[in-house]
């Protein structure tokens, strides 16, 4: 059944201007539907969607510790077989890159390996938004945040890469792992509905800008995240099954543009542009990581 003319997350919510994450949300769930428990990690969607005694969610929804969405989650489906009633509500999970990545890997690891039916969106806005912008594993190489900072003694902000979660999770070897970003709307909405149809564990990896966080016109959300594959930084494609060797590019820019046009208007790499082999160096990594599928196209 079709519900993309209902709304399971109400608007009035308290997000900043320009975020992704609502978005993100308002799509899930109308494809998913009404027959769905949502778990939600401590997190900015958790605190923009839930200001006592208001609520956005039009379903049950159940707000959980940073650390534990997943085991919540895999609660709930052990539950709802326990008494006969799993086949028809769709368990969904949604927790930030901190909440997925780090604190709540554990979790996150276990519901994997033990096979439970829940698909786990990791909206990634790529550093600890909520609690004043500090950096995640899945902070990107080079970033500006408050725990990185740029200064004469640390010129780059974060030196390390950005963790490869949908790769790990997809080493689990669970039935489907995707990325996705709501920029490319359709791709995006094939993916939960794949992802919904499939029984077992589901990961899906999407993009989710911070307008705060990345220091961008909030008006340029949907053009940035758009950039981000554009530019090859963050590919869509799909994975069943853990087989690598069947990976499968779901979207394939006809000529990628360079990094810096996603770069350039983010106030978090705006000290890049005084380190132009840094910029060159992401580049780089860009160009190898496509290598291996643009020569097969």
């Amino acid at each position: 059944m079709n519900y993309e003319d209902m709304e399971f997350f109400a608007p009035g919510h308290r997000a900043c201007a320009g975020c992704a994450a609502p978005i993100i949300v308002k799509w899930v769930l109308k494809i998913s539907g009404p027959k769905t428990i949502v778990v939600n990690a401590t997190g900015c969607l958790e605190v923009f969607s839930t200001p006592y005694p208001h609520t956005s969610w039009r379903l049950p929804w159940i707000h959980t510790a940073f650390e534990n969405a997943a085991a919540t989650a895999s609660g709930i489906d052990a539950a709802l077989k326990a008494i006969g009633k799993r086949d028809d509500v769709n368990i969904v999970v949604f927790g930030g890159d901190g909440g997925t990545s780090d604190i709540g890997f554990q979790s996150l690891s276990g519901m994997a390996e033990r096979g439970h039916n829940i698909l786990y969106i990791m909206y990634d806005n790529e550093a600890y938004m909520n609690t004043g912008i500090q950096r995640s594993s899945s902070t990107p190489f080079g970033a500006w945040t408050s725990t990185t900072q740029v200064g004469p003694s640390r010129p780059l902000g974060k030196e390390e890469f950005k963790k490869p979660i949908a790769e790990i999770m997809a080493a689990h070897k669970i039935p489907y792992v995707a990325t996705a970003n709501p920029a490319f709307l359709p791709d995006f909405k094939a993916k939960i509905q794949k992802a919904l149809s499939i029984k077992g564990p589901k990961f899906i990896h999407t993009i989710s800008s911070c307008t705060t966080g990345w220091r961008h016109d909030p008006s340029k959300t949907i053009e940035i995240m758009r950039l981000a594959t554009e530019t090859g930084i963050f590919p869509l494609w799909e994975i069943e099954n853990g087989d690598f060797s069947k990976i499968k590019i779901t979207y394939m820019p006809k000529q990628r543009k360079p990094v810096e046009e996603y770069l350039k208007p983010q106030g978090r790499f705006r000290h890049l542009f005084n380190e132009p082999e840094k910029i060159k160096e992401i580049q780089k990594m860009v160009d190898e990581w496509w290598a291996k599928f643009e020569t097969k196209s």
